[in-house]
């Protein structure tokens, strides 16, 4: 079924290929928020209670992050392209599934279904990209547009999520995933190359992929729990023990199996590691911030689905911005810190000096959309430079599961950031709420409104402080220079003018 191309060589057509990966890619992407939007019609629909909606994400988060790093490892063993494909029709079959839903159970069989098959298709997706592109200058282009559509294909399912919930209805968020898989599938099929020589042909390690399956699960639905149930609540707190007594037990046995699921040597070196911890903590400020705009704008300044979608544009715009443009234009030129740490603090900046003022009757034009350009150049100027070193420097055997971990840390840092900032946000707004109680008693509506804003702002510059310390941790973890503008050979290595080691030629740490 695969070609193969000499990994020595570029593959000519490596531009057609990005195109339908990065199709995938945003398909992915979006269909995270594009069913948030129709959720309240969905639920509506099929008679789901307001104690089980919270499934509809839920059922996706956990069988997607539980699974990733074992879809990673099958890019690896299988063939990045094969499984890619694989992926995407099943992840249309499962939409279809969705959109014809006749109940709450097919609902979320089906959710969870897009969860296991786009676990396949992620991590294919960004290590196709890794061991396809090797020129360091064509690489900056490539993972521009791939940045660009990570960090702002969220957006996208925003607008595109109201547009088909108010122009058609709720199924078609989920039919619209059908055509998306279908064209990247065939041109996958009839366009990618896949390098020879880049394939793992090691075993499966069974036990790793239970156990860090079962961590993972632990933890997604740990975060989830503790929105809805308490950070105090004993299944809470048992879910959280276990997801660590789990994810210990992973480690230790991946230093010790023949063929580990994740080798240690991918997390262990530093600018590898550096990337999936700043990356994962700003991915819990960016959807908290998300989850924030979407009820300001819908609940206290009531627009409808189609309006909140555009006026989440101008992050589009910044993200793209700063991810093709800036990112791309200087990867070849300065360090990845340079690029990522200036670049959470943008957006950090943004938050602090606008968000924070946040009120009822704020100026969208004054006040929400610098804030978006500046939270969206910021994000994609530091996720283009982080995609393409968290999968640079890895052995071609490794690129599949090196590009689970960064879906991984998106995932993980997306369910923590949903569920802990707006356990912030519900705090504060109680607080305020008790504090301004003779308000009830003459305007109870507005003390609802200003209560709600009041945690919004309250939960943000926790958000705040979350980016500067992902901005700390990318400056100090990241030393890897500037790469050249030589195609790189996979495995070696060379000092830059500043010392260390070329970020595109970073040396596999030995275990």
């Amino acid at each position: 079924m695969s070609k193969t191309a000499d990994i020595r060589l570029p593959d000519p057509s490596r531009w057609k290929a990005l195109a339908f990966i990065a199709l995938a890619q945003l398909m992915v992407v979006l269909d995270a928020t594009i069913v948030n939007i129709a959720l309240p019609h969905a639920q509506t629909a099929l008679g789901i209670t307001d104690a089980n909606k919270q499934w509809v994400i839920t059922a996706y988060a956990l069988a997607f992050g539980g699974l990733l790093l074992f879809g990673g490892r099958i890019a690896d063993l299988w063939g990045r392209k094969r499984t890619f494909v694989v992926g995407l029709i099943g992840f249309a079959l499962a939409s279809a599934l969705g959109g014809a839903a006749q109940n709450q159970g097919m609902l979320f069989g089906s959710r969870a279904l897009q969860g296991v098959f786009g676990a396949l298709l992620a991590p294919a997706a960004l290590s196709l990209l890794a061991v396809m592109f090797t020129d360091a200058k064509e690489r900056a282009k490539a993972f521009g547009i791939y940045g660009a559509i990570a960090g702002g294909g969220g957006a996208v399912g925003l607008i595109l999520g109201g547009f088909l919930t108010q122009t058609l209805n709720w199924r078609w968020t989920f039919f619209v995933n059908i055509p998306f898989a279908v064209v990247a599938a065939a041109g996958a099929y009839f366009v990618i190359r896949e390098p020879a020589g880049s394939r793992n042909r090691s075993s499966l390690d069974i036990p790793g992929v239970v156990l860090s399956a079962l961590g993972l699960v632990s933890l997604v639905y740990g975060f989830t729990r503790a929105e809805s149930s308490g950070w105090s609540d004993p299944l809470t707190i048992g879910t959280f023990v276990a997801a660590g007594v789990l994810l210990l037990s992973f480690v230790l046995t991946e230093a010790r199996v023949k063929s580990p699921l994740l080798p240690l040597r991918v997390v262990m070196d530093r600018n590898r590691g550096g990337v999936y911890l700043s990356l994962g903590l700003a991915i819990i400020a960016m959807f908290g911030l998300f989850l924030f705009l979407t009820y300001y704008l819908q609940v206290v300044r009531g627009y409808s689905p189609i309006r909140t979608g555009f006026a989440f544009l101008p992050m589009i715009a910044g993200m793209i911005t700063g991810s093709t443009q800036i990112g791309a234009r200087l990867m070849t030129r300065v360090p990845a810190r340079k690029l990522m740490g200036p670049g959470f603090l943008t957006a950090a900046v943004g938050m602090l000096l606008l968000l924070t003022q946040l009120e009822i009757g704020s100026s969208y034009p004054a006040l929400i959309l610098p804030a978006q350009l500046l939270l969206g150049l910021g994000m994609g100027t530091a996720f283009m430079p982080a995609m393409s070193l968290a999968t640079h420097g890895v052995e071609p055997r490794d690129s599949g599961v090196a590009s689970a971990m960064v879906n991984t840390s998106q995932q993980v840092g997306g369910a923590i950031g949903t569920a802990l900032l707006n356990t912030i946000a519900a705090s504060a707004a109680t607080a305020y709420a008790t504090s301004h109680a003779a308000l009830a008693a003459t305007d109870p509506e507005l003390l609802k409104l200003q209560s709600m804003v009041h945690g919004f702002t309250g939960a943000i510059w926790w958000a705040v402080g979350i980016l500067v310390v992902a901005a700390a941790i990318a400056v100090t973890f990241i030393n890897a220079g500037r790469p050249s503008a030589t195609e790189v050979k996979p495995g070696s290595g060379s000092a830059d003018a500043d010392g260390v080691e070329d970020e595109f030629k970073v040396p596999v740490v030995a275990h």
